[in-house]
């Protein structure tokens, strides 16, 4: 197995650390402690606590879009394509044992004291929105259909309180209902 370079591993522990208990309750101190490095290496990667954070988010939207991109490796189909992310943000939630969403999460600590963070996130949910929108045009082309953005909106608004609703009751069936209803708005 490849060593961990420095950087990843400060970025890892951070991630880990800023989703699991806050950016505001996680100092650099317990980052530096747990990532077993040395004040200097943290501030050889990374200028202040804030850098370490674009870097968190940087991560996580990479992740995030790759992940989806290799559940999806193997279909061809849009409609398919939409609900296989239904599926695999069922499976994020699963796997963060219903933590929720790290962009919702930062920007509901931080608020608008960041406006890069908030800028960051607000991206990062166009940039969903904008794949929803592919798929339910390149659906909406071969079923004929008119006012896939309108669709394509629902299907996002759908999915985000699917997080939401799992988030609070720590269970996965809004996925399954949405996924329902996504099927009878893509014939």
């Amino acid at each position: 197995m490849k060593k961990e370079k420095v950087r990843e591993r400060i970025i890892r522990v951070a991630s880990e650390l800023f989703y699991k208990q806050g950016y505001n309750s996680t100092g650099i101190n317990q980052i530096i402690a747990e990532a077993n490095i040395a004040i200097g290496s943290l501030y050889n990667h990374f200028s202040s606590k804030n850098d370490l954070l674009q870097a968190y988010l940087i991560k996580e939207e990479l992740g995030w879009f790759e992940g989806y991109e290799n559940s999806i490796s193997t279909i061809s189909d849009p409609k398919e394509k939409l609900l296989a992310l239904i599926d695999y943000r069922k499976k994020l939630q699963q796997a963060s044992k219903f933590a929720g969403c790290h962009f919702i999460k930062i920007v509901s600590e931080i608020g608008e004291g960041n406006p890069s963070v908030s800028a960051f996130a607000t991206q990062h949910k166009e940039k969903q929105k904008d794949l929803i929108r592919t798929l339910a045009h390149e659906y909406g082309t071969e079923a004929k259909l008119t006012d896939t953005d309108s669709i394509a909106d629902h299907i996002f608004l759908l999915i985000e309180g699917a997080v939401v609703t799992s988030t609070i009751n720590k269970q996965t069936d809004s996925f399954d209902q949405i996924k329902k209803i996504v099927q009878g708005l893509l014939p």
